[in-house]
């Protein structure tokens, strides 16, 4: 994974959840390919989708055409200077298995997300 920087780590055992910034938009998309409907769930309601379409404009989150709708709004969110995005990537390693659970366009949503996941069970 090409990463810019580490913004986020969390460790515990050979688990550790972490946030990272990438310029890299394919890598970005493979990522949002892996996120689950929670997380999915979790983006639209960080990019207050409700309050930047009309209702009727966004698909219901059960109809396929949302991933792609959210994965839009992501990206155009993304936009730090013209065409340059940025993304920011929660995954989790463990056991030297990585896996991707979030991706943002923003690094305080990426953080409570991933911190969510960091909590440890009891």
């Amino acid at each position: 994974m090409r990463v810019q920087e580490v913004f986020f780590e969390h460790e515990q055992g050979d688990h550790r959840t972490e946030v990272v910034k990438t310029y890299d938009a394919a890598l970005a998309r493979e990522a949002f390919a892996e996120i689950d409907d929670a997380a999915r769930d979790f983006l639209a309601e960080a990019l207050h989708l409700a309050d930047s379409y009309d209702p009727a404009d966004i698909p219901d989150r059960a109809n396929p055409e949302f991933a792609d709708f959210l994965w839009e709004d992501l990206q155009e969110n993304a936009r730090e200077d013209g065409n340059v995005c940025s993304f920011f990537i929660v995954r989790e390693v463990h056991a030297g298995v990585s896996q991707c659970l979030y991706v943002s366009p923003d690094f305080p949503s990426a953080e409570a997300f991933a911190k969510r996941k960091a909590l440890p069970m009891s």
